[in-house]
């Protein structure tokens, strides 16, 4: 969705009617995760992707039919059916797509207050009805709750904690919570109800999805290595930021594709800092100084990956001196050291591959071996594997 909010917006303040393609579920290897999207608008025009190119060509035909008023229409792609593989999805997997229509003005805007919030880096899900007792397309928004149970709604205004809904009172109050639980874990996905929102039951499939902000990449040391990191981290969609005690490092000049440079002590920055389960850390000051009371701090985080730089030699004096500052072995099991893959890097940009290589392998589970010595699926099925 993030990668064609701007078109989206358009279309809502412009009032120009269009079906939206959602990609709902994957089975097996897919170009695409659930969540990707696709809109035709009225003239035709197309923006986004479901599958690569796949079955862009037949779900465009679907989607004309549905903003024609054919109403919404969950279709499915696998290798196994003759008609998908006419159209393209050659590589293994099943995907289904929801294919609706924003075709009236109400309907736009409430899809545009949830543009809105995501353009503001502010987290809502959406759960839409696929199949069951319960109207295809009916649509609940969802927003977190603060710490004292109330619907976060006050940082947009005229935005309730949730708005729409899935038909039933039960229904809506259960999707609700699981919403609000996926949205803290930053999950999407398909669950599972009875007819009135009754648990351990399948009579209705709703997709939830969810829009979380992007996650953070901190930087610490403000060298050549961290510029051409934090330009990956932009390109992989964190919000980065740079830190460095030293005001002539730490410059807007010398990071301009950072969200911000901080000039502070590393470790007092950190602990002053939200870091969550998605956050990764990358200390690339290989110097004892900051080191060591910004990793003891750092490895007291739920921080998903902590990379640190330095030589072999570096790494078993880091260990060392972390050890004497108290920290165990369950903690320093935690970092990732010498940061990066064996890519055989030399440059600043080559070494910012190796360490966004691990970054990805760490948060997919993969192997970090060439595809081509390998069987099985491609893609990964699972989410993040954990916390290092």
């Amino acid at each position: 969705m993030r990668d064609i909010l701007p078109d989206l917006r358009a279309r809502c303040s412009d009032g120009v009617p269009f079906a939206l393609a959602t990609v709902v579920a994957v089975h097996g290897s897919a170009p695409r995760d659930p969540g990707a999207v696709l809109a035709v608008d009225a003239a035709g025009a197309v923006v986004g992707s479901v599958s690569g190119g796949c079955v862009e060509g037949d779900v465009y035909e679907v989607a004309r039919e549905v903003l024609a008023g054919a109403g919404p229409r969950v279709v499915s792609y696998g290798i196994s059916d003759d008609e998908a593989f006419g159209v393209g999805l050659t590589c293994g997997g099943t995907i289904e797509i929801l294919v609706r229509a924003y075709a009236t003005a109400a309907e736009r805007g409430d899809l545009a207050a949830v543009l809105d919030l995501i353009a503001a880096d502010l987290p809502v899900a959406e759960a839409t009805v696929l199949s069951g007792a319960a109207e295809t397309g009916a649509r609940l928004v969802v927003r977190p709750a603060l710490a004292s149970g109330r619907p976060d709604s006050h940082d947009i205004p005229g935005t309730p904690g949730t708005f729409g809904t899935l038909g039933s009172e039960g229904l809506d109050a259960a999707v609700s919570d699981d919403a609000r639980g996926l949205l803290a874990q930053g999950h999407t996905g398909i669950q599972w109800y009875g007819a009135h929102g009754q648990r351990r039951m399948q009579e209705v499939a709703v997709f939830v999805r969810t829009y979380a902000p992007p996650p953070r990449m901190l930087v610490f040391g403000a060298i050549d290595h961290a510029a051409a990191t934090a330009r990956i981290g932009s390109f992989l969609g964190y919000r980065v930021t740079v830190c460095d005690a030293r005001p002539a490092f730490a410059t807007r000049e010398r990071f301009p594709t950072a969200d911000e440079v901080v000039r502070a002590w590393p470790h007092a920055y950190l602990e002053s800092t939200e870091v969550d389960a998605r956050t990764v850390i990358c200390v690339l000051t290989h110097d004892p100084k900051f080191d060591v009371p910004l990793l003891a701090a750092a490895l007291r985080t739920p921080a998903a990956y902590i990379g640190v730089m330095g030589s072999r030699r570096t790494h078993r004096d880091r260990l060392a001196r972390l050890r004497a500052a108290g920290v165990d072995e369950a903690h320093l099991a935690r970092l990732a050291s010498p940061v990066g893959l064996d890519l055989g890097a030399r440059t600043p940009e080559e070494t910012a591959v190796s360490i966004a290589a691990e970054i990805i392998q760490h948060r997919w589970g993969g192997t970090g071996r060439p595809l081509g010595e390998l069987s099985g699926a491609i893609h990964h099925p699972g989410g993040p594997t954990g916390t290092r």
